[in-house]
Order: C-alpha cells, then structure tokens, then sequence
C-alpha cells in the first residue's frame, strides 16, 4: 500500500508575481496531489497531500526548475500527522498579517517577454498595438507597488476593473496571464496621452498617441516619454540640433547621453563588443550597457552624445511601448532620465511641467501611476565579468539570501544601513536576507533628500519595518548620517545602536558580503572621496580586512585641495598643488598647461601663497582627484562638467595608443614614454616613488606610501615640455595617450607587487575608480597570472552605490552575540 503523507512547504524568495502559484497548480495536478497554493506575509505556502514519492518528485522540481523570473532561496517543510479533507488542489486568496513583518523578496521590473511581444505585432490578437501588454513572465513588479503580498488589490492597478476577456485570463491557472497583476488590454487598461507644450510643433498628422510622438521625433522635438520607473527625455540621436538643444537646455554640456536602439542589429551598428556584453544588452534586464562606440556608423549619429570618449551607453526597447515607438523610427533616440541635474527620475506628468517644462516640447503620459520611482540600470562588462555602475530597473531591489549562522540571524530583521551621500541606495535585513534599494542618487538637494525619505518609507512600509540598529557613514555632515543620528535621537536609541563606519572599509565589506565572506581579503578601494579615520580624505586605500576592521598596507601621500571643495569642481587646483611640492612657483608659470595659462600669473601666486600657507586647504589622498590633476595637465580637460569625466577621457587616450582595440600593456615590463620627448629631463621611465625614505614594510602604523606628486609631476613633464620645432602635433598627441596608458598600467602594476606578500588572500577591488575598464582589466590580468583569488562585485554596485550593503554586513556581526562570530583568528583593528 502506498504512503500517504501531508507536508507544508514553505517557499522564500523571488517567488510573487512571476506566475509560481500557476506553476504549483499545474505541477501538483500532474503529480495527482491535492492541498492548497497561497501567497502571504512570508513568502509562498503550500500544503499538498498524496503519495509520498510524488511528493518528493514534486519537491524536487521545484528546486530545481522553478519559473524563469522566481528564484528560490529556501524551501522548509513541515509534516502534518492529521489529513485534511482535500478534494482537488487549488489557489486560495492570498493573506497578509498585520503587524508582522514580511519576507518576501520583491521583483524587479523585468522586459516584455517573447510572447507579449508576439501579441503586440499580431492584427489578429486583441493585444495588437497594445501599449501595456504583460504577463506574469514580464512587466512591471516593483514600481507599481503598495503592499505586500503582491496583489492586484496592492498595485497601481487596483483602479482598473478587467474586462470579461482579462478577467477570465486573469482566474485560470492554465493561463500565463494568471494572476498578472498588471494584466490589462485596450478596452480595460491604461491608456496614453500626449500633450503638445511646444505651438512650433503643432499640427500633427495623426490621432494616434504613439504615431504622434514619433512624427514630432522626427521632426527635431524633445518629448518626454512615460516608462516603467519614470519618464525619459527623448530625441533623435542622429539629429545634431536636437541633442545640441538638449544639452542646452538640460544643462548638460558634455556628460554622455544613452541611447535606446531598435534591436540588436541596429546596436550592432552603433557600438562593437563580445558575445558576453551582447548577452548582458539583450537580457530579460535591459540595462544600459556601456560599449565601445563603432568608429564608423551607417546611422549618422550625433558626435554631441558622448564627446571626447569612446564609449556609448546603449540599451534595447523594455516595455511593449518602447518597442512600438521604435518600430515607428528609422533611427536610435535618446533616451536619458527625465531630472533637474543631481535629482531623482521624475515620475508624473505634473512634476515635469513645474520642473522640465523649458526642457520638452512635448509629455506622452499614461493613466497607471508609478508608485516606486526607478532609473535604469547601468552596467559594463569587464574580462567577461559584470559590473553594476547604477543598480535599478530589471535588478532592483537586490536580494540575497543568507546562510543561518546564529551570527547572522541575531537582529538581521532590524538593522538599517543608510549608506553614502553620493550614488546613494539603503540597506536592510529581513530574516535570512539582505536587501539593497534601487539607486536613489546624490543627496545635495532637498529634493533628492526627499526621495531618499521615501525611499526609506516605501520598504518600511513593504516590509512593516523599523530599524533596532542604524549604520552610516563616519561623515558627520552627510545628509544620510545626520538622519541616522537625528533617528537615533527622536526614538530614543541608545548611541550605541547606531554607529559609523570608514566610507571605505565599507566598499570592501559590500563585495564581502556578497559572497557572505567574513576572513580576511586583501581590499583595494580607490575613489574620488570619503572621510577617513584621521580627518583626510580618503580614496587609495590597500587593506588587509575581515568583518572586524582593517589594516591600511599603502595608500598614495597626502596632497592639499586648495580651496576644499572647490578644487574639485576647477580641478586645475589639484594640479598645481602636486606640482607646487616638485616644481618651484617659476617652472610651473612655463608649463604650457591651458588651465594655467587661464587662471593668469596672479591667480596662481595667490594660489601658491594658499598652498604654502596650508590657508584654505583640504589634505587629500584619493585616486580619483589624481586622475582628475592629470587630465588636466595634459590638456584633456580644464573643467570637471560631469562625475568621472577625467577618468573617461584618459582611458579612451589610452585607449586610442592602441589603435583603438582594446589591448593590455606587456605585464612583464613599464610601458616605456618617448625618449625624444623625455630627454632633456633624463627620465627612462615612470614608477611610483615612496614619498619618503622609509624602508618598504608596512604595519598598523607605518604603511607604504607612493609619492603622488612625483608621480603626477613626471607624467605632466614628460608630455608637456615647451613646443620645438621638432616635435609634431601628432606626436606630442601619441606623448599624451602614451602617458595616460602608463598612468593607469604603473598604478595595477603597482597594486600587484604589494599583492605579492598576501598570496591567498582573496583580492576585492571596489571604489568608483574601478569603474575605469582599463585599470580594472589590468588588475585582473595580475591577479590572474599570480593565481590570486578574486572576488567579484556582481551585481552589487562598484561606486558608492553599494556602499550601504558593506555597512549592513558590518553591523550584522558587530550587533551579533559576540561569541556566536567565528571569523578570524586575528582581529584587524
């Protein structure tokens, strides 16, 4: 006689919204199981009855081939002795619990799937031409929102009543519409409008919405246009005078602008690149990915989009009315967030009348709120590798589950991270999992501080969550650590609930976490700026770290930022400061540097004069203001007009040395400047110099140093020597590539020799810096090639937008019961 047994699975995860009830109907119909499917508070339970093998058969499949959008991070079961009275297995009304907290990992907003796009091109189905087509394999998840569990009742189409077609799609488990929650057609659903703001631009030609806007493309218009997490500006990116007025009124004079493409031929057309950043492009994500642009294009587009590099951020359509507009072009858009510089992604159409109205000619709204505002995603590949720059639509909210070490589990449900002022995103620990936001941006508006508040407030509310514990950043006068210690005053926490750590120990402790590593690694953090344990800025930071602290091995010397901050906005300040300690005030005065020449005799006495007196100045010692000093004093820049700017056009220098292809400089020697150049100052190569004479070794008090100023100085030097008739233009240009090439490989190789002693110890390269493909590529190669292991960032952002999650990680174990963490044997603090 065969067995037969009761067990209640409980299921956590991706397991809401992409169609896993339908999916356990169907399997446990064919498996002859009764019982019952429902989504709640915590997840997806099932109860099944029946045979015991088919039971385990049914187990089984649901570990190993769930849905292509769920992802399985538990599976518990529970035996019943009692038998239920079932008759069939069936999918009953989902339950939330009020005043518990939820655990269920919230979808992110995923591409039209192949199917929706079939119907969309279809004249015979009733989808046909239908702007908001979706199914429970694609869609919108996250934007549209309210509550947990994901409900229509819980969405922005709670207000849309279906029609009997939809209805009854939406009711029957044998349909992939089942229990979408967006599901909708043209009789039941949202539909689009578009508003003419521009009289230039008026009549049109037709009544259609989206024929509409794509004639005022054509045409040379702006127009805003309404998409998952926010609106975009879009134009024609082959036409010069639409993406040159663009930029004029956006403010926006050279920082690049991404394209959306038809598909991936079209991409093919624009930008080049191998089988992995295709796969990346056309994923079921649809990120920005960033590419090398084609040096020759059949579609003319605008130099204007990103000037001076060789890159292009390019992605493909994402939602069915993306994919209807540009079967309406000939040529790729683009298609940048619609924002006022340095804020959040607009979200409805009255904010970008008060805000964008001098910006756009034209609005195409639609009538389904977007209830979680969220940007796209942007991301590059390195050595076949992914990396996240801005972690949103398609991959965010990030989720990872943890391991059950008792370590973990104390408090993990009620700590918050609030992460860094810049590229911000929060973080926060539900049970078993660890849960990074979506990218909420720069915090130096009261606006973009607003959006962080609701952030906070969204998965608050999602998750019925208040913070125990708080970790920020030590910066005191970041935006999120003054919210930290103004919450921890308001609520009455103890201070020693709410703690700071080092901005970037916090780098290396995101990439830990991702691999739920806690022992020692070997940390590289390099980027522009973060306050660091002495009161410096920070940002060249080697450290050997584990969950309790670190151990600076190196760093480059300090150098003043004459006048604070605003050495970093007139970067030509940094450089005179690195040169003020090698040159003296006259040799600096004859450098034939145009940002000098600009600022006049007397502004660089004056600046001396700061400098030498201290008056004014900031000690500094990240990477990210060296990549900046030395563009401009090889003439690639005199201004930063956007983030990154520097570090963009010395690679793409670099770049162009080697014919454009992407190539790695010799492991096994320097890449050597032009002797005929370098001559007269007797300099056969460039290295990074100690920046005094203090033997090689390292400790907790004594770590090695590289000499910035020289560094830099002999770089500059070697390239911009006074003008003679015997050096050509072209080679002095080779001089210049030549020099940003050896900048970056001098640096990894640098890194790698300091690796050398820590030989199986995981390496974890992290910061902003590393967004920079050439140094990172070449880091890589060293570890490579030294057998180091390495761990990776995933999809966990490499800048400061991943900075939370290192916070989380840390504060996990430092509130854990101290004798529950087995991490090190020794402690680096």
């Amino acid at each position: 006689m065969k067995t037969v047994r009761q067990v209640v699975i409980l299921v956590k995860g991706i397991v809401q919204g992409v169609g896993f009830r339908p999916f356990v109907y169907r399997m446990a119909n064919e498996l002859n199981l009764l019982g019952t499917v429902l989504n709640n508070h915590l997840g997806v339970t099932i109860e099944l009855q029946g045979n015991e093998a088919k039971i385990n058969a049914f187990i089984e499949t649901l570990q190993q081939s769930p849905p292509p959008l769920a992802r399985i991070d538990s599976v518990e079961q529970v035996p019943i002795s009692t038998l239920s009275s079932f008759n069939e297995f069936s999918i009953i009304e989902s339950q939330a619990l009020t005043g518990e907290h939820a655990n269920v990992a919230i979808s992110a907003d995923k591409s039209i799937c192949q199917d929706c796009l079939d119907e969309i091109q279809d004249p015979n189905n009733r989808h046909y031409q239908y702007p908001f087509t979706n199914c429970t394999n694609c869609g919108p998840r996250y934007t549209i929102i309210k509550a947990l569990p994901y409900d229509r009742c819980n969405t922005a189409m709670s207000g849309f009543d279906m029609c009997e077609q939809c209805s009854s799609a939406y009711t029957n488990p044998l349909n992939r519409r089942y229990h979408a929650q967006p599901v909708s057609c043209p009789q039941c659903g949202p539909q689009l409008q578009l508003s003419v703001l521009n009289p230039t631009f008026s009549p049109l030609n037709h009544d259609d919405a989206l024929t509409q806007t794509a004639e005022l493309i054509k045409r040379g218009a702006i127009v805003a246009i309404k998409g998952l997490g926010g609106f975009h500006l879009v134009c024609d990116a082959s036409n010069d005078e639409a993406v040159r007025e663009l930029r004029k009124r956006k403010k926006r004079p050279a920082k690049p602008l991404a394209i959306m493409v038809k598909d991936l031929s079209q991409a093919q057309e624009c930008v080049y690149g191998n089988e992995t950043e295709w796969t990346v492009l056309s994923s079921a994500e649809k990120p920005i990915t960033l590419m090398y642009k084609q040096k020759q294009n059949s579609l003319g587009l605008s130099e204007l989009l990103a000037p001076g590099i060789d890159r292009l951020g390019v992605f493909l359509p994402y939602t069915p009315l993306h994919h209807l507009l540009m079967d309406k072009l000939d040529n790729p858009i683009v298609a940048t967030s619609a924002n006022r510089s340095g804020e959040p992604i607009i979200g409805n159409k009255a904010q970008i009348e008060q805000h964008l109205a001098h910006v756009v000619d034209a609005i195409l709204d639609h009538n389904r709120a977007i209830i979680n505002a969220c940007d796209d995603s942007v991301v590059q590949v390195i050595n076949q590798q992914l990396q996240v720059i801005r972690l949103a639509r398609g991959y965010a909210p990030l989720t990872i589950n943890m391991s059950k070490s008792e370590a973990i589990q104390a408090g993990a449900h009620s700590l918050l991270a609030v992460g860094a002022q810049q590229k911000n995103a929060v973080a926060f620990g539900v049970d078993h999992s660890l849960m990074l936001s979506p990218h909420i941006g720069d915090l130096f508006s009261l606006e973009a501080q607003q959006y962080f508040h609701q952030s906070l407030a969204t998965f608050k509310r999602l998750y019925k969550f208040n913070p125990s514990h708080i970790i920020h950043d030590k910066h005191p006068q970041y935006a999120p650590s003054q919210w930290a210690i103004n919450y921890q005053l308001q609520h009455d926490m103890p201070a020693k609930q709410c703690i700071g750590i080092q901005h970037h120990y916090a780098h290396v402790l995101a990439v830990m976490a991702v691999h739920q590593h806690i022992a020692p690694v070997f940390g590289v953090s390099f980027d522009g700026t973060g306050l660091g344990d002495d009161g410096v800025l920070w940002g060249s930071e080697v450290m050997l770290a584990d969950i309790n602290g670190f151990t600076t091995l190196a760093h480059f010397s300090e150098f003043k930022l004459i006048g604070g901050e605003q050495a970093i906005k007139q970067p030509v300040r940094i450089l005179l400061a690195l040169l003020f300690e090698q040159l003296s005030l006259e040799q600096v005065l004859a450098l034939p540097i145009k940002a000098i020449i600009r600022l006049g005799e007397q502004t660089v006495i004056n600046l001396h004069r700061l400098w030498r007196n201290n008056s004014h100045c900031i000690a500094c010692r990240s990477v990210g203001r060296l990549f900046d000093a030395l563009a401009v004093g090889l003439n690639l820049l005199e201004y930063n007009q956007y983030e990154g700017q520097a570090g963009m056009m010395i690679e793409t220098a670099a770049n162009q040395y080697h014919h454009g292809e992407i190539q790695h400089v010799n492991l096994n020697h320097d890449l050597m400047l032009n002797h005929n150049v370098i001559a007269q100052i007797c300099l056969q190569k460039i290295h990074l110099q100690q920046a005094s004479a203090a033997p090689q070794t390292h400790g907790a008090n004594m770590p090695i140093q590289w000499n910035s100023s020289a560094f830099i100085t002999e770089l500059v030097l070697a390239v911009q020597q006074p003008p003679s008739e015997s050096i050509s233009s072209q080679l002095s240009e080779q001089n210049t590539q030549q020099a940003c090439g050896q900048f970056i490989a001098q640096i990894a190789k640098s890194i790698d020799e300091l690796a050398q002693g820590y030989r199986g110890i995981p390496q974890v390269f992290c910061g902003g810096v590393f967004q920079n493909k050439a140094l990172l590529s070449q880091s890589l190669n060293y570890s490579c090639n030294a057998k180091h292991p390495v761990l990776t960032s995933q999809h966990v952002p490499i800048n400061d937008g991943g900075i939370a999650l290192g916070q989380l990680w840390y504060g996990l174990h430092f509130f854990a019961p101290k004798t529950s963490i087995n991490s090190t044997d020794t402690t680096l603090t």
